[in-house]
């Protein structure tokens, strides 16, 4: 079982679309997967969580778009594709490489 988080700030307008991508990239896919929300409201508790900006997905419990100079932060969370566009949650072909790193079943089940 796979299991989704997204640590977000109350009410954060991307959430949805993160959440519409997610079931994109694991549409079709042999895994059994969970998602749960956790709410951040103060910079302590995205400390302790990892939140680096809302939102922020956990997978199995570590940021698979973590960058090395991040910091905790309840500030918004901006992610580029591959040809470097920025946007309010992560691609459905970046959550695809994701979670194929995360689970050897859905690395041979997902298509490019």
């Amino acid at each position: 079982m796979m299991h989704l988080e997204i640590l977000q700030v109350p009410d954060y307008p991307n959430v949805p679309l993160l959440e519409q991508r997610i079931e994109h990239a694991l549409s079709g896919v042999p895994i059994e997967w969970e998602l749960r929300h956790v709410i951040i409201e103060d910079p302590r508790s995205a400390e302790l969580a990892g939140m680096g900006g809302s939102p922020t997905l956990l997978v199995d419990g570590h940021d698979p778009f973590a960058e090395p100079d991040q910091v905790p932060s309840v500030s918004c969370r901006l992610y580029r594709d591959a040809v470097g566009a920025v946007g309010g949650a992560p691609t459905v072909t970046a959550l695809r490489n994701a979670f194929e790193r995360d689970s050897p079943t859905a690395a041979t089940s997902v298509p490019d």
